[in-house]
């Protein structure tokens, strides 16, 4: 919520093993000597650690939030380091960002001795009012990325929790269910109640300007501004560092070569294990990469919505297998594994 940093590309620190097809033999083969080390870059290992202490005081600052009159006493917050994974003391905390909550003197209960509470700071209420304003301006860009995350799934709809859970890394207001969905019936039905986990939200229309893909629209710039179609395919950046041997660049070569499939195109005839459906696959994760906040979303909160989008159960096999061109993931541990589009 705090966070004002840019998309950030992170690198898969780990070396992997990549299968590739052999161009003169039908049968898919393992090159078990073909290894792809990756390179530390300071400036991205910076960035996330600045964007962790944005998370940081944005737990922190719902938990005042929450509160009875937004206020609480210094002390009881002392008490929930734990739940807010809060590793210094809450002084610490506050010493390190000022700007956030001020600190007054008061009574829990009356005829008590005064302690410290604290508050939301002008400066951080003036932040929430912005906030505010913003998500109002781009409602309409909200509900196009809710209409497109639901038409990419496989029965265009989705569980509601799931879509609470994700709504930070998406963008989407914290009550979107209750103030937004309701406003616009053509697009949306709730169904059961959020919370209960039995409530999904269905698509009630298709749009056919929602089912272009960034791929594509890309494509269709170019092709507007040269006057020659433009294939949609894939920008391959491959990061500083980075080399390929001989049997990688033509796996490369062969996948790139594969028609692109759109996220937002039946594909119900294809088979699973097909190299058509894996190239989807990639299109898919692309495309959520795309419509996220800060183009980066959790391995694992991808891997809720396998059966939505026809993910392998595999996930991070394929991302691995398939992204290191594309997205770059970074690893350290599964709650802050991140796949992230590259930019």
């Amino acid at each position: 919520m705090l966070s004002k940093t840019h998309s950030i590309s992170f690198y898969l620190y780990h070396s992997l093993q990549l299968a590739v097809t052999s161009r003169t033999n039908p049968f898919i083969k393992s090159i078990s000597s073909l290894r792809v080390v990756w390179r530390k870059d300071r400036k991205l290992d910076q960035a996330i650690e600045n964007d962790k202490r944005c998370k940081l005081c944005a737990r922190v600052v719902k938990e005042v939030l929450n509160e009875p009159g937004q206020v609480i006493p210094l002390r009881y917050l002392q008490k929930r380091r734990e739940r807010m994974r809060l590793n210094v003391k809450i002084m610490t905390f506050l010493t390190r960002n000022p700007g956030l909550f001020d600190i007054y003197y008061d009574r829990i209960k009356p005829k008590t001795v005064p302690v410290q509470f604290l508050r939301v700071s002008d400066r951080l209420k003036e932040f929430l009012e912005e906030e505010k304003r913003i998500f109002r301006e781009q409602e309409p860009w909200t509900v196009s990325k809710l209409c497109k995350l639901l038409m990419m799934s496989k029965d265009k709809v989705l569980s509601a929790d799931k879509l609470v859970h994700v709504k930070r890394y998406f963008g989407f207001p914290n009550d979107f269910l209750v103030d937004l969905v309701p406003k616009y019936p053509q697009y949306f039905r709730l169904v059961g109640c959020p919370g209960e986990e039995k409530s999904f939200l269905e698509l009630v229309s298709w749009n056919s300007e929602f089912a272009k893909s960034v791929v594509e629209r890309r494509a269709e710039e170019e092709s507007g501004l040269t006057g020659i179609r433009v294939r949609p395919n894939f920008n391959v950046k491959l990061p500083p560092g980075f080399f390929l041997r001989k049997e990688m660049r033509e796996w490369v070569r062969d996948w790139m070569e594969l028609d692109y499939v759109s996220p937002y195109e039946d594909v119900s005839h294809l088979d699973q294990a097909s190299r058509e459906m894996e190239k989807r696959t990639v299109g898919v994760f692309h495309e959520l990469l795309s419509l996220s906040l800060h183009k980066r979303v959790p391995v694992p909160i991808l891997g809720k919505f396998c059966d939505e989008y026809r993910f392998s159960k595999c996930i991070l096999e394929c991302v691995y297998k398939a992204f290191w061109d594309i997205l770059y993931v970074i690893e350290r541990g599964d709650r802050n594994s991140n796949a992230e589009r590259s930019v």
